[in-house]
C-alpha cells in the first residue's frame, strides 16, 4: 500500500511526524471525524473523499505507533476487524436466519453481550455529543425490546414532558428545570428516531440555515448604513423575516 510506505517513511523522516503520540493525535483526529460529518450534512462528494482520506491516514498512524510500542499493526487492526465482522453477521457466515434489519441489530447486540459485553449500552462511547449519544443509546435498548409501538406513543411522551418542564419553570427550581428540558430533548430525539430522521443532522442543518440568515441580515443592515447593534428587535426581526421569504427551506 502505497499510503502505508508513504506513513513508514514521514515517520521516520520528519521531525513533527516523528514527534506525535496517540494523545497528540487525538484532538486532530476528532477534528477529522467533524470536517467528514460536515461534508456529509453537505453532501460534498469531493470533500467527503478527502476527509475520508484524512481519516484513513489517521488510522494508518495509530497503527505505526502500535507497531512501534510492540502492540498491534495494521494487519492485526484489519484481521481483527474482519472477524469481528464475521462473527457478528452468522446469517452471512453462518446457519442463523433474519427476516429483516431489525433482526440483524438485535443478533449483533446479543452477540456484543457475548463477547463479554455487560451491558447492552456500553458499547455507547462516554465522550459523544449529547444528541448522537441520546440517539444511539435508544437505538441499543430498542433492540431489547425497550420500544414505543408508534411514533403517536412517542409524542404523548413528548407532550407529557413539556408538561413537567412548565411545572419546573412555574416552580422556578432551576436544578429541576435543567432536569426536565433534559427529558424534552431526550424525548424529541426519539420521535426524530420514529420519523426516520437524524436529530444531530436535523439541528446541524438548522445551525447553518441560523448562520447563513444571521450574516445575510448583518450584510443588509450594513447596506442600510446600520449596525445591527444599533437597530431594534423590531426592525432586525422584519429583515429577519423578509430573508426568511425569500429563501425558504435553506
Amino acid at each position: 500500500m502505497r499510503l502505508k510506505g508513504i506513513m513508514d517513511e514521514l515517520r521516520e523522516k520528519c521531525p513533527w511526524d516523528r514527534k506525535q503520540t496517540l494523545l497528540s493525535l487525538r484532538p486532530q483526529t476528532i477534528e477529522e471525524l467533524y470536517e467528514l460529518t460536515d461534508a456529509i450534512t453537505a453532501t460534498d462528494w469531493s470533500a467527503i473523499k478527502e476527509e475520508l482520506g484524512d481519516l484513513l491516514l489517521h488510522i494508518l498512524f495509530y497503527s505505526r505507533i502500535g507497531e512501534e510500542q510492540g502492540k498491534f499493526n495494521i494487519t492485526d487492526v484489519m484481521q481483527n476487524v474482519s472477524e469481528k465482522l464475521i462473527f457478528r453477521h452468522p446469517h452471512i457466515y453462518g446457519d442463523v436466519v433474519v427476516n429483516d434489519e431489525e433482526d440483524v441489530k438485535k443478533n449483533w447486540e446479543k452477540l456484543k453481550l457475548k463477547e463479554g459485553k455487560k451491558s447492552v449500552l456500553s458499547g455507547v462511547p462516554v465522550s459523544l455529543p449529547a444528541v448522537v449519544k441520546a440517539t444511539r443509546l435508544q437505538e441499543k435498548s430498542k433492540q431489547v425490546g425497550f420500544e414505543w409501538d408508534n411514533r403517536e406513543q412517542v409524542w404523548e411522551k413528548v407532550d407529557e414532558e413539556m408538561i413537567e418542564l412548565r411545572e419546573a419553570v412555574s416552580a422556578n427550581d432551576q436544578d429541576r428545570i435543567e432536569d426536565e428540558f433534559g427529558d424534552v430533548l431526550f424525548s424529541l430525539v426519539n420521535y426524530a428516531r420514529f420519523l426516520n430522521i437524524d436529530a444531530e443532522n436535523s439541528l446541524e442543518r438548522t445551525n447553518k440555515k441560523f448562520i447563513r440568515r444571521f450574516t445575510e441580515m448583518e450584510q443588509r443592515a450594513l447596506q442600510e448604513g446600520k449596525s445591527l447593534t444599533d437597530m431594534t428587535l423590531q426592525e432586525m426581526d422584519a429583515i429577519w423575516n423578509s430573508i426568511k421569504k425569500q429563501n425558504t427551506g435553506t
